[in-house]
């Protein structure tokens, strides 16, 4: 572009992208000092660092089938809106962070319309998972893409995705907060032991797993009496978990807010989890696990077709397990997960067993796999692939 101070616009739909979009602007800022304006679509975050956004980020900012119906004119305005400011802002780069539903149809467009600019994807969708297809129809419009998990530069070397460069993950980064000091996670064979129970960070997973959870919960009780129980809630949700918690035979102690997940994390021996971000949270953490889900029925008829077409990419649906390359954590979907299935393998991580002894070798790999060469940390790492694309 013409002028003298580079534009960078930066386009996110939810909190983990202005999350994201915020560290990477710190990073691209020390590079570029006030040698650079920002445009796009972010948060509070993005907005504090100087962001100019093209309207509110939370229009855009919704989750379930029937809130995006809801809310779809809108979005749909939204996503055009987008791509006519970005055009009009001529950017050196512009960069869509997760939120693929929307972010990939502003890039699209923007690639139709205004070729010259330079697109990097941040954040992988989860091709390796299903709809391996999407990996190639991105290379049309990604120019770079910036992954969170080590694994997946090869998974789109495989698939004919776009180049793909592994930066880290934001995990990674807050390992002070999710591995114990000196004496906060006792000793396997001492009293008083810790099992966390997280049934998801969504109302309709906590719908689907709750009662598996609450009788898995008992028979482990019932033969570890001293067992103590934490089920680490998001705010929006505690009257749903504590409504669905009542009912239970042995109630859990319910903490609220990210400081006393932290500080569970830090003095639990086992986790009973839903399938998501949580596992590798607790993987890193060094907390041996056993992992659920079920899926609404959509998504089980997807799942059935996968299965008919030979779509999925991966055996496993637990994001450690799929980094180890190996099932290490017991892992159960849909009709396998049975309270009494789950409950004994709790029991064994919970005592000094070869079966935790397994688990945590094998956690302990993670470090190694996950690291970023020479001490980079993740906004660093992403914000030199974003001033390469800008350079070329």
């Amino acid at each position: 572009m013409s002028e003298a101070v580079p534009t960078i616009c930066l386009v996110a739909g939810e909190e983990s992208g202005d999350q994201l979009g915020s560290e990477l602007m710190k990073a691209l800022s020390s590079r570029l000092g006030s040698d650079v304006r920002y445009c796009g679509v972010g948060g509070e975050r993005m907005a504090s660092l100087g962001l100019t956004s093209f309207f509110d980020m939370t229009d855009v900012s919704v989750m379930g089938l029937s809130a995006v119906l809801a809310r779809l004119p809108l979005i749909v305005r939204r996503v055009y809106q987008t791509v006519d400011a970005i055009i009009a802002q001529d950017p050196s780069v512009l960069v869509i962070i997760d939120s693929p539903d929307f972010t990939h149809n502003v890039a699209k467009r923007v690639r139709k319309r205004a070729p010259h600019i330079a697109i990097v994807g941040y954040v992988s969708p989860s091709v390796w998972a299903w709809r391996s297809g999407r990996a190639k129809k991105m290379s049309a419009y990604v120019d770079e893409l910036l992954a969170l998990l080590p694994f997946e530069p090869d998974v789109h070397g495989r698939l004919g995705g776009p180049r793909t460069h592994y930066v880290g993950h934001p995990l990674s980064e807050n390992l002070a907060h999710l591995r114990p000091s000196q004496d906060e996670r006792t000793a396997i064979d001492a009293p008083n032991k810790v099992l966390l129970v997280l049934p998801g960070s969504r109302g309709s997973e906590i719908n689907r797993l709750l009662s598996d959870f609450g009788e898995t919960v008992a028979l482990v009780k019932d033969e570890l009496p001293d067992v103590e129980v934490l089920l680490p809630a998001v705010a929006h949700l505690e009257d749903r978990i504590r409504e669905g918690t009542a009912h239970w035979r042995y109630k859990p102690e319910i903490v609220v807010g990210l400081e006393a997940k932290h500080a569970a994390f830090r003095r639990a021996h086992a986790a009973l989890a839903a399938s998501g971000t949580v596992s590798l949270e607790l993987a890193l953490s060094g907390v041996p696990m056993v992992v659920a889900y079920r899926v609404d029925w959509f998504f089980r008829r997807l799942k059935e077709l996968n299965r008919v077409l030979k779509l999925a990419n991966v055996d496993s649906f637990v994001l450690p397990n799929i980094i180890l390359g190996n099932k290490t954590i017991p892992e159960f979907l849909d009709e396998e997960v049975d309270a009494r299935v789950l409950a004994s393998h709790l029991e064994l991580l919970l005592e000094d067993s070869p079966e935790r002894e397994a688990q945590l070798s094998e956690l302990a790999r993670l470090d190694d796999l996950m690291r970023l060469p020479d001490g980079h940390s993740q906004r660093d790492a992403a914000a030199d692939v974003v001033m390469n694309t800008m350079r070329k």
